[in-house]
């Protein structure tokens, strides 16, 4: 069958593929393509105004605008190529000098490519890519997300709730807090990533400038190359390599991606399960349906997708994270294979984002199951009147409420009220426990 949305394997290029298409502007072959002729390009350039050949301002120009136009078509004509050579970046090479014919600029055609081997190319245009995704499309996607739950979170802030550890009825809190909780998460998440550098490996057949010190020994190849990567491409240049990049800090933006995904994960977990408790209510968008055979039914099927899609990206993420940095002596080809799928995790991380933006849209805030789980949890007040009496040197006060409240399931007002009036301390310290509610009893936060 024809390759379309619905005869498509992965449900990336299937299914999501409305939802996703922009990513292959940084993951798809045609991409690793145009950003492979945009370093080849950039490389013979920086060349020429080093002094190794003459380049006219005009020609200048005009290689730029093939890496800036670069369009199906050229990629396809690259695939062409690539039929006879059987060599990815080879093509590439070849693809350009027949630009460079088409310019009038046969005479500089051996130097495209000068003195590199594949990964120069692999190893620059993959972290370009790569720090594109990230800074316009992944970045932006999670800050708007933790936006989102910002905003939530100062809306609910005076909304107390009753916590639960262990699955059990626990010291009140509120629902904006809780949901502080995951914000601070993934602040702390995005600063650790962004102390990771988009690194790039540029030296040569094995990492030592071979090849270009044996044509030029008089040039200092180690600042040449660091002045290319660092200032033209903007990435950070390995300083020891062997025929390829490290990846240990792409590894580290793959683990860093991993712990955020766990954190939303764990954040469509509680929401689903506050759901189940009745705390939201769902919008309901006409002619949906929640379920085949019960009419009435709202699933959270946005949090149970998000989960989903976290989990897959998730597995893809420790297995690039783990294979990548671990190649057999300079150079085995299990890198090249692998990473051509680091834009699927990112992609189901995406649409996890997204999912988890519908989701919270559709929360609708149920205070009167709330507040009615306050009120029939009572015995949660234990901690507090026992933590005053110990401020008041009353004799074996944990002891005293523990008889009280535990295994109880009498316990409301009326009996936390009657046991205050048995207390033997004096009429101040029994008006001060009284005021003491589930509602009233949920600590302090910092400010947000």
């Amino acid at each position: 069958m024809e390759l379309n949305s619905l005869t498509a394997i992965s449900p990336i290029d299937g299914r999501y593929r409305k939802q996703l298409s922009h990513l292959d502007e940084y993951f798809s072959e045609y991409a690793l393509m145009k950003y492979r002729v945009l370093v080849e390009v950039e490389y013979f350039i920086f060349l020429s105004g080093k002094k190794f050949f003459k380049l006219d301002a005009k020609s200048k120009q005009q290689l730029r605008a093939v890496a800036a136009n670069f369009s199906l078509e050229d990629a396809q004509q690259i695939k062409q190529i690539e039929a006879t050579t059987n060599h990815d970046v080879k093509a590439v090479e070849y693809f350009l000098k027949q630009q460079l014919d088409k310019l009038g600029v046969t005479d500089a055609k051996e130097w495209v490519h000068f003195g590199l081997t594949s990964q120069d190319i692999n190893n620059t245009a993959i972290p370009l890519s790569w720090k594109h995704c990230m800074e316009h499309e992944w970045l932006p996607g999670l800050i708007n997300l933790q936006n989102q739950l910002h905003d939530l979170a100062v809306s609910w802030k005076n909304i107390s709730m009753l916590a639960r550890t262990h699955g059990q009825p626990a010291s009140p809190t509120t629902l904006g807090k809780e949901i502080m909780v995951f914000v601070e998460r993934l602040e702390s998440q995005v600063q650790l990533f962004s102390y990771v550098p988009y690194s790039a490996k540029f030296g040569g057949a094995t990492g030592n400038f071979n090849a270009h010190n044996i044509a030029f020994g008089n040039k200092d190849w180690v600042k040449l190359g660091n002045e290319f990567v660092e200032q033209v491409l903007g990435l950070q240049r390995q300083q020891f390599t062997t025929q390829i990049e490290h990846y240990d800090n792409l590894a580290a933006h793959f683990d860093t991606i991993k712990r955020i995904n766990n954190v939303l994960i764990d954040l469509c977990r509680d929401v689903w399960t506050y759901i189940s408790m009745d705390y939201f209510k769902q919008k309901v968008k006409k002619g949906e349906v929640g379920s085949s055979a019960m009419p009435h039914k709202v699933n959270p099927i946005d949090f149970e997708n998000a989960e989903g899609n976290l989990g897959i990206a998730n597995a893809l993420l420790e297995h690039l994270a783990a294979k990548l940095p671990i190649s057999r002596l300079q150079r085995d080809l299990t890198d090249s294979t692998v990473l051509r799928n680091i834009g699927v995790p990112i992609a189901h991380t995406i649409l996890a984002f997204r999912s988890i933006e519908k989701g919270l849209n559709k929360l609708v805030l149920n205070e009167q199951k709330i507040k009615a789980d306050l009120e029939n949890n009572w015995a949660v007040v234990a901690e507090a009147i026992q933590t005053v009496l110990r401020r008041e040197n009353y004799p074996n006060p944990y002891e005293a409420l523990k008889e009280l409240t535990r295994g109880n399931h009498q316990i409301d007002k009326t009996v936390i009220h009657k046991f205050i009036d048995t207390l033997k301390v004096n009429a101040a310290v029994k008006k001060e426990l009284k005021k003491i509610t589930p509602s009233n009893y949920i600590g302090i936060t910092p400010k947000y």
